[in-house]
């Protein structure tokens, strides 16, 4: 029951973040906030065991909503770099796509889910599969000379200006 309404009042939360500013009800309307928080129960319903299930509250935590936003930073800086470098492959055509695969080195599943995630958002790579061991398959555009043979690569060597497995790491472990 405790992960239901954790999950519910987290979800409830975002709504009203989320469609603040149109109602009359201080900045919402009561249609707005019938309309959330049955959105709010449905999403508990659905989610309660990713949230905050099977005893682990970890991300309830507000503290870890706050590095969150610190996280966003350092992957926006990665997001403009793969973005001109994306096109800059496409102007010249030195693309050599292929999969590899990464080593995550991340113990939980929202961790690997937030890697696979973070480097899907990423331009020029894309997540195809997360396996037992947390090790992500990728899909990128340009495997860099020497690469190629190699069976595992490290999840800091996909990133050049931050760690972002660092970041995660501190969010979700």
């Amino acid at each position: 029951m405790i992960p239901f309404v954790v999950t519910a009042l987290f979800a409830f939360l975002i709504y009203l973040l989320l469609a603040a500013g149109s109602g009359d009800l201080l900045v919402w309307s009561p249609a707005e906030l019938a309309m959330g928080l049955l959105l709010a129960l449905l999403v508990a319903a659905a989610s309660r065991t990713f949230f905050a299930g099977r005893g682990d509250y970890r991300m309830a935590n507000p503290l870890r909503w706050l590095l969150l936003l610190f996280y966003i930073v350092p992957f926006f800086l990665e997001m403009a770099k793969a973005n001109l470098d994306v096109a800059y492959r496409v102007i010249t055509g030195r693309i050599r796509p292929g999969i590899v695969r990464v080593r995550s080195g991340l113990a939980t599943d929202l961790g690997a889910v937030m890697l696979a995630d973070s480097i899907t958002l990423t331009p020029g790579t894309l997540s195809v599969d997360i396996d037992e061991t947390n090790d992500l398959f990728i899909h990128v555009i340009n495997i860099p000379p020497g690469e190629e043979g190699k069976d595992i690569v490290e999840a800091g060597d996909l990133f050049t200006f931050t760690d972002i497995p660092a970041w995660i790491r501190r969010i979700a472990e």
